[in-house]
């Protein structure tokens, strides 16, 4: 591949390969959102990042890639007292259209746009119809004031996208799903990009060559597919609960 990517036609389903040092960041342009490519993508450390539906798809890689090793997920003492307060009551893959939706209309400090399409946004229902992506809920009053949802494969959950409506409700989501992945025995969570909220969660900056070795280990592990809804029914509690929110 070249660095302006390879240019790939609209096949039902397209195999990724892992990229190489000689790769831009974008690795290609083009092909389609089915499940079985954004599967294939994912599983070589490749995510589509594109603008509007008129647009190619791109395929990105980064390098360098944020990661969060979920054993050394920090949280800040602001937000430890925000979560023993219980503010929000949690739950899991109970509305993911809503999460991808709400991070597709609500702002973030800490980026310049969404990337979410109604082709993306169809193409990530589709993955959480087949149990590989999920989502996590913060709710206040019945009302749902943020959240976050990824796609899991192995051992790595690929983190795409968060909101909040309401003060620290996605950090809160996100502190809850951090204990259930170390009590699941996920050693990854990608990132993607680092920034500065990720950051303060932990978040630190591979090589790409480093990060696509980390993934492979993971991605040995056997994934936990399905509604975690249904498999975690006393989510968000779990052994690292205490340990990570007292």
């Amino acid at each position: 591949m070249s660095n302006n990517g390879l240019l790939l036609g609209a096949e039902t389903s397209i195999s990724f390969s892992t990229p190489t040092p000689g790769d831009g960041e974008v690795v290609a342009v083009g092909g389609n959102l089915s499940s079985s490519t954004l599967l294939s993508a994912y599983r070589h450390g490749i995510f589509p990042w594109f603008s509007d539906d008129d647009e190619p798809i791109q395929w990105w890689s980064f390098d360098p890639r944020s990661v969060i090793f979920p054993k050394q997920l920090h949280l800040s003492r602001s937000l430890k007292k925000r979560i023993r307060k219980k503010t929000y009551h949690l739950t899991v893959d109970s509305a993911f259209e809503q999460v991808i939706r709400g991070c597709r209309v609500v702002k973030r400090p800490d980026s310049n746009g969404t990337w979410i399409t109604e082709n993306m946004i169809r193409a990530y229902l589709n993955l959480h119809y087949l149990g590989y992506a999920h989502s996590v809920e913060a709710w206040l009053d019945g009302m749902l004031a943020g959240g976050l949802y990824g796609v899991s494969l192995g051992g790595c959950f690929c983190g795409e996208s968060m909101f909040a409506r309401q003060s620290d409700a996605s950090k809160v989501a996100f502190a809850a799903l951090g204990g259930v992945l170390i009590d699941a025995g996920f050693g990854l969570i990608d990132c993607q990009e680092q920034t500065r909220l990720l950051s303060s969660f932990g978040a630190v900056s591979l090589s790409r060559a480093s990060f696509l070795e980390k993934l492979a280990r993971e991605l040995d592990k056997q994934s936990i597919r399905g509604n975690w809804g249904r498999l975690m029914p006393n989510f968000p509690r779990s052994s690292m609960w205490d340990e990570l929110h007292g």
